[in-house]
């Protein structure tokens, strides 16, 4: 029999949760949220884009990122511009602010991450990477069915 995990959910959201709680705890300072820095992360890795591109990113409705953002544009993280391409459309730029603070909160983030797996081995480390890529994965197929599932069906 499988090893089964009770309230598998409720764990990662527990424990979500916490990284979040700690991250906040040390970016309080700035008045960065988890959000907030989700946000920042993905305009400063991947550069200005519009507001739909940002909800499909954060996995949140257009109306909720719209808020976000301008909760962020009041703290001066980003500001709107008109898109380059597209006159009817805004991006979403970081602003000095922004990537003056980024080093620092991903440094913060560094050490949640550092803390969240103190006294895990490298083994027990990369099992858990390799989970939670599985899980995600496994999650995300369009078709609902596990890898085992599809592989017995298809098996001669």
């Amino acid at each position: 029999m499988d090893y089964q995990i009770d309230f598998l959910g409720l764990l990662l959201h527990d424990a979500s949760r916490a990284v979040r709680r700690r991250f906040e705890q040390l970016t309080a300072e700035h008045g960065l949220s988890t959000p907030q820095w989700r946000l920042l992360r993905h305009l400063l890795r991947d550069g200005p884009c519009n507001q739909t591109i940002l909800a499909d990113l954060l996995d949140v409705e257009p109306i909720s990122v719209s808020r976000l953002i301008d909760r962020m544009e009041q703290a001066g993280w980003v500001r709107r511009e008109p898109h380059p391409d597209d006159r009817r459309a805004r991006i979403i730029v970081p602003t000095d602010k922004a990537r003056t603070v980024a080093p620092e909160a991903r440094a913060k983030a560094e050490s949640v991450y550092a803390e969240a797996l103190a006294g895990l081995s490298n083994d027990q480390r990369r099992s858990l990477h390799l989970a939670l890529l599985a899980i995600t994965e496994n999650l995300s197929r369009p078709d609902h069915s596990a890898p085992e599932a599809r592989q017995t069906e298809t098996t001669p």
